[in-house]
């Protein structure tokens, strides 16, 4: 048996988990780190900083631990969508790390959108959206905003990846230039049905093929490292994926019809559509969901902006409630809503409207409505967000999602779990995990050593603490098509 430690590489800081084989935590350390908004719209990250922070969260997890490295294995997810590039003979970076949230490739975008059928190209062959949160544009930008890159990554001596790409080369010392294929998928540059770059989304975008690392599945095996001696002889890397996509696996959604939802400051919906990848309905993405034992699945995904920060706003900003805790108890004190709907679009609207014009608004308030109506309608915000998500996801495809697995702290909220279902008209399973995307690299880390051969054998260890069974009514339906109309009202 070994310890499997789990590098999660997020947006704000770097944790490192320890798990055993059965996928039981057993520790965790985290270190934090700078972020640079160096002009609106700009967010960066210090590759170098990330990269000594991953080595220092592996020692403050390990201190006092027996270091017999026969004993250890190491996995790894990431934040996505976040660009590095550094040059190969120094392993330096030639530039900070230009972060998800950055928008400074949004002209770009805007111009390949008007090159006829540029725009067709990309979301055929990738699945995505022309959009500057993908890595295409940032890649552009550093090629030709970084004196002499283009002309190295032409050359080779210029190499270019996402985080986990970034961490591996320099954990196994330059040895490894490589990702997986749901962060290539990602890339917008990225083929997601022959599983390798392509050729004609490279040349439309102008990045060279010769800078990106080789893509691999899940549960390849990318080198071994001693994390900068901290081990007295190198320890295997396998389970390499993306944050959201760990999440999934984490959540043990292995077959077509399966999702997750995190309940967070805004919500990841990504639901598995099975082996066949299929074009997203409007105002979605189809990526890559995880490829594994040999097979590759895809995912429908799609991300809302403001769910749990929703429930903040009303606690710090208009002093409704104490904490976001008080919700369930002040949602049931009435009986429903009174007609009254909460549009959260603080920073807009996400998936599957993409309105980011439109402002927040609370509709249908009468001299009946109260404080708890107003609470009751935040809180229903966060379900009726989800419902559109999933029901863009399953109308067009025949997709029926017979269950929603769901994480984050709002899923203690007895009353929105059970709206959600009903809404949805399926389970919502609730399990004890908490760091869903570090176990989903445990896992792929274990198929790939062989610990488990088959899906069912680790779906075994799912823990679910809570299943809500669905109870619709027609004061359910009627309420979802009023948030509708309200949402539609509100962008016209």
């Amino acid at each position: 048996m070994k310890y499997i430690i789990a590098i999660d590489q997020s947006t704000s800081a770097t944790k490192a988990l320890l798990f055993d084989e059965q996928c039981k935590l057993l520790a965790r350390s985290s270190v934090a780190h700078q972020q640079y908004y160096p002009k609106a719209g700009w967010v960066e990250h210090d590759a170098e900083e990330i990269y000594a922070n991953t080595v220092k969260a592996i020692g403050l997890l390990l201190e006092g631990s027996d270091l017999n490295p026969d004993q250890y294995t190491l996995a790894i997810t990431n934040q996505r969508e976040t660009v590095v590039a550094w040059d190969k003979q120094t392993g330096k970076p030639v530039y900070h790390a230009l972060v998800w949230q950055d928008t400074r490739g949004a002209e770009l975008c805007r111009q390949w959108r008007k090159e006829p059928g540029m725009e067709q190209l990309i979301e055929q062959r990738t699945g995505l959206k022309v959009d500057p949160s993908f890595c295409a544009s940032k890649i552009c930008w550093l090629l030709d905003n970084v004196p002499g890159a283009r002309a190295k990554a032409e050359a080779g001596e210029l190499l270019i990846g996402t985080i986990d790409c970034w961490l591996v080369w320099r954990l196994t010392a330059g040895k490894t230039f490589a990702t997986d294929y749901t962060n290539a998928s990602r890339t917008m540059v990225f083929n997601i049905y022959r599983l390798a770059w392509d050729a004609d989304v490279l040349k439309a975008t102008g990045i060279p093929a010769a800078a990106l690392p080789e893509p691999r599945p899940c549960d390849a095996h990318c080198g071994e490292t001693t994390v900068e001696g901290l081990f007295s002889a190198p320890i295997e890397i396998a389970g390499v994926l993306g944050d959201s996509h760990g999440a999934l696996i984490g959540q043990m959604c292995f077959s077509a019809g399966t999702g997750k939802v995190t309940y967070g400051t805004g919500s990841s919906v990504m639901l598995n559509i099975g082996e066949q990848p299929h074009k997203a309905p409007e105002g979605l993405v189809t990526s890559i969901g995880f490829s594994i034992l040999g097979k590759t699945y895809y995912a429908y995904e799609g991300n809302i902006y403001s769910t749990g920060a929703t429930l903040k706003w009303m606690a710090d900003q208009m002093k409704l409630i104490g904490s976001p805790a008080e919700t369930e108890t002040i949602a049931t004190s009435v009986e429903s809503n009174g007609g009254v709907y909460l549009i959260p679009a603080f920073s807009g609207l996400g998936a599957p409207w993409w309105q980011d014009q439109v402002k927040a608004a609370i509709v249908g308030m009468t001299f009946n409505t109260t404080r708890a109506h107003i609470v009751r309608a935040a809180v229903e915000s966060i379900a009726y967000q989800v419902t559109d998500l999933v029901k863009a996801m399953t109308a067009t495809t025949g997709i029926t999602i017979s269950e929603l697995s769901a994480d984050g702290g709002p899923t203690g909220n007895r009353f929105l779990m059970q709206l959600q279902a009903d809404l949805l008209e399926a389970d919502i399973v609730c399990t004890d995990v908490e760091d869903a995307s570090a176990l989903g690299a445990v896992v792929v880390n274990g198929f790939a050593r062989q610990v488990w051969t088959a899906p069912d054998e680790v779906s075994r260890l799912k823990n679910i603490i809570r299943r809500i069974a669905p109870n619709p009514t027609e004061a359910t339906s009627s309420d979802y098509s009023a948030w509708r109309k309200a949402v539609e009202h509100l962008i016209k």
